[in-house]
């Protein structure tokens, strides 16, 4: 009995030395692999031209009741839609972006006592940059129909960004590949295959051109013949591991 009891113990202990060393060995590997590599960064910025002028337009009525709101803003977003479509524009470029109708309250009395209803529809207009001579028609369209003019971007249409993302992206690399290259050399290594890859951010947004809030009509009307289109700026970065040897 006692001898088993020796037997398994010893066997016990043998395993675990097993495993002990296993781990040791692996750790050391891995902690070897991840020396042997090298972390770099890449970026790019590229100069594009917009293809695309984003016209945004507010539309803010007033009603005792909410209907009467609504159909004073129909009004004006009707004739402004007439306007447009008069200029040669089609009613798919002119999109509804945001459109509610809601109570303004009182509290003065300390109830919320119904004064008014407000409707407000947020309009965009959009078209090509090779029409940018059509702006200033477009304000006007806007200021005689009674809308307000909030502000005007320039932007790339979803083909365009699908393809600057991808250069974009392609030069950072290239960058990351290159600076890999160079940190090898330096240390006297050669750059071995590619361990992972991250794309940490591809910045696109729509260039702000002109805010228009608040501004008097005879502000946006002068303005208005010195928007044109002009080159922009999108960065892309990756971050990329290699191994080393």
């Amino acid at each position: 009995m006692k001898m088993e009891k020796s037997v398994k113990l010893t066997g016990i202990i043998i395993i675990g030395v097993i495993i002990v060393s296993l781990i040791v060995v692996f750790g050391s590997r891995n902690s070897s692999s991840t020396q042997n590599t090298v972390s770099v960064s890449g970026q790019s910025s590229l100069e594009v031209m917009p293809d695309l002028v984003g016209i945004y337009f507010n539309i803010d009525t007033k009603g005792v009741t909410s209907k009467e709101a609504a159909d004073a803003n129909s009004e004006i977003s009707n004739g402004l839609t007439n306007s447009l479509i008069a200029l040669g524009f089609e009613k798919e470029q002119i999109q509804t972006q945001s459109y509610s109708v809601y109570p303004e309250y009182d509290w003065k009395s300390g109830t919320g006592r119904i004064i008014d209803y407000m409707a407000s529809h947020a309009i965009k207009l959009e078209l090509s940059t090779d029409n940018s001579e059509q702006i200033a028609d477009v304000l006007d369209a806007g200021i005689n129909a009674g809308a307000g003019i909030s502000y005007i971007n320039f932007e790339l249409s979803q083909e365009n960004q699908n393809t600057y993302k991808a250069q974009a992206i392609k030069i950072a690399s290239k960058d990351a590949t290159t600076k890999a290259e160079a940190v090898a050399e330096g240390l006297n290594k050669k750059l071995g295959s590619l361990v992972s890859v991250s794309v940490d951010n591809y910045n696109y947004y729509p260039w702000l051109v002109r805010d228009f809030s608040g501004a008097s009509t005879a502000e946006i009307e002068q303005a208005a013949p010195s928007i044109q289109p002009s080159n922009q700026e999108i960065t892309a970065s990756i971050t990329a591991v290699f191994k080393i040897r």
